[in-house]
């Protein structure tokens, strides 16, 4: 689905001189490239705060402990996400409460969600699924209304902008009273291990994420609150501060797989491409389309033969995961994510994709489709 090697390779000096640095150095935590990468990210998210930690569920937990949400609490999130996304909502004792995607951004519902407030609800969690911005104008409307917290879940959609009703543009996860984002290695900034970090404009708001991450202190051993222990350590803050130079690049070639897979695909029957919103850049993490009238894992059975990889993010959302059994959430009528986990798949996407592999894997899966449609026809006639 991406290949770490070859994008390793082109920027190889840059990187085994940043690693040979911190090991001549030996400041393997909190070494100067640790603020040196959260100064950098700061500018080119412009926003005043970015706070760097161990990864974007440590990240997704930090800003709820920070926001002083309490166990009973209910926090909105869709239930089609990556699990971490709600995974910390029950770690802290929390009450997860999920609302409808859009079907066609597959990002939160804003009518969805106001539908599912309480008084009991303190915070929305809008993610920014596969590079693509949820409708933060709404979302950030409805929070105002209800005085709720946004925390926004940003892993996905780092390097991606929203240009909202006041016609400025802002990077994603700065919108809302905090990002979280992920460095996982597959992202688009991603960094040889695991990482995360956290960005606000709110300058109370950020030393209280600094001192949760950093065991509730902000004078060492003076503990003021219940904390835990998340950083970044400084070897992939500096492979991080030599990928940020690139990552709008990254991001641009991104979107050039993606628009030659929406060229091929556009009008086909079978397929629905990726919405992009008009006051969004979109920067695909992941390229998925929906498939229509035919069977979505009979498509990846049959890629898995012609040696293309494809992946289901996600096959079951998270209202019908075990974890959460005890809410009593499995029976929610979900229609929008239902449909979308038993239609989404997510073709291979990444910064290094060369034309002969494009090619193959385009004209591949739409033969693999169209064979499949006729069978499925053939076998309607036939009944």
């Amino acid at each position: 689905m991406v290949d770490l090697k070859r994008q390793y390779l082109k920027i190889k000096d840059e990187v085994d001189q940043a690693i040979q640095t911190v090991i001549d150095t030996t400041a393997f935590i909190n070494g100067p490239q640790v603020k040196q990468f959260a100064n950098a990210l700061e500018t080119y998210l412009q926003v005043k705060h970015v706070i760097p930690c161990a990864n974007g569920t440590d990240a997704l937990q930090i800003a709820m402990m920070a926001l002083g949400l309490k166990p009973g609490d209910e926090v909105i999130t869709p239930s089609f996400t990556y699990i971490a996304t709600v995974e910390v909502v029950g770690l802290l004792g929390l009450k997860p409460v999920f609302c409808e995607v859009d079907p066609k951004t597959f990002t939160m519902d804003p009518a969805s969600l106001e539908a599912m407030i309480t008084p009991q609800t303190k915070a929305i969690v809008p993610v920014h699924l596969y590079g693509q911005a949820a409708n933060m104008d709404a979302i950030m409307a409805i929070a105002k209304k209800h005085q709720l917290f946004v925390i926004e879940d940003n892993a996905q959609g780092i390097g991606g902008y929203y240009t909202g009703q006041d016609g400025i543009r802002r990077a994603n996860g700065t919108i809302g009273d905090i990002g979280s984002t992920s460095f996982f290695p597959s992202k688009n900034l991603g960094c040889y291990g695991d990482g995360g970090a956290l960005y606000t404009n709110d300058d109370a708001l950020a030393e209280k994420i600094r001192m949760v991450a950093n065991h509730g202190q902000r004078q060492k051993y003076v503990h003021e609150m219940v904390g835990c222990n998340s950083r970044l350590d400084t070897m992939q803050a500096a492979i991080l501060l030599v990928k940020l130079k690139h990552l709008d690049t990254y991001c641009a070639a991104r979107r050039a797989v993606a628009h030659f897979y929406n060229q091929v695909f556009s009008d086909h029957p079978n397929i629905e491409i990726p919405y992009e919103a008009s006051n969004a850049y979109h920067v695909y993490h992941q390229y998925t389309v929906k498939l229509n009238g035919v069977n979505r894992d009979q498509v990846k059975k049959k890629l898995e033969e012609k040696g293309i990889p494809s992946m289901i993010y996600y096959p079951i959302p998270a209202h019908r995961q075990k974890m959460f059994e005890a809410f009593d959430m499995g029976n929610l009528e979900m229609k929008n994510t239902d449909e979308l986990t038993a239609q989404v798949i997510s073709l291979p996407i990444h910064t290094e994709m060369q034309e002969d592999e494009l090619n193959y894997i385009a004209e591949n899966f739409l033969s693999i489709v169209n064979e499949l449609a006729v069978q499925k026809t053939e076998a309607a006639l036939n009944v």
